[in-house]
């Protein structure tokens, strides 16, 4: 079994346990799937400032915390007893490209060459870890929402606020890979 669960999966193996989550939430709970929300919920639960986002009653909703602390340690659990040993698997067009942007070290799960000390304090650093992160946080809080609660448990539930969100949030990643990033992993 153990074997089993160390060989490289496919990419749909994923997806389909993913998206037996939210059927599973639905009848275990009536819970609904979203990560960003823990942020708010954190906040609730240590700040004593009285902001009224932050004033409700964040109690009810501490399975979500602990459904994250679950993704962190399985992802923890697995990437420490449940590894292969191998470099990641990267296609060779890849390669080429990554090549292009002095990207050459890709063999664990974050390309060493672009998440360093070195790179977080330079304009490119300041770029993809600030502004990328803000603007993260800022489309976050602006569309009620992100991918995974969005993308996964709106869609399932057939509402159109996450359909419109789901395609912003694909154009916005083609737009982002395509067109910014590689002008970003030049500098």
């Amino acid at each position: 079994m153990l074997d089993f669960l160390k060989q490289p999966w496919t990419w749909y193996a994923g997806g389909a346990i993913i998206g037996l989550t939210v059927p599973a939430l639905l009848l275990l709970g009536n819970k609904h799937f979203g990560i960003s929300s823990n942020l708010r919920h954190i906040c609730a639960a240590c700040l004593p400032a009285k902001i009224p986002f932050f004033q409700y009653d964040w109690k009810k909703e501490i399975w979500n915390l602990f459904f994250v602390g679950g993704i962190v340690i399985g992802a923890w659990i697995a990437s420490t007893y449940l590894s292969n040993g191998q470099p990641v698997q990267v296609n060779p067009k890849l390669v080429q490209e990554l090549s292009s942007y002095n990207i050459h070290d890709y063999g664990k799960l974050m390309p060493a060459d672009l998440f360093n000390i070195h790179t977080l304090f330079s304009l490119k650093g300041l770029l993809l870890f600030v502004v990328g992160g803000f603007l993260v946080g800022f489309g976050t809080r602006y569309a009620g929402g992100c991918t995974s609660g969005h993308s996964i448990m709106g869609l399932s539930n057939l509402q159109l606020p996450s359909l419109i969100a789901t395609i912003c949030f694909m154009a916005g990643g083609f737009i982002m890979a395509n067109l910014i990033l590689p002008f970003i992993l030049k500098l």
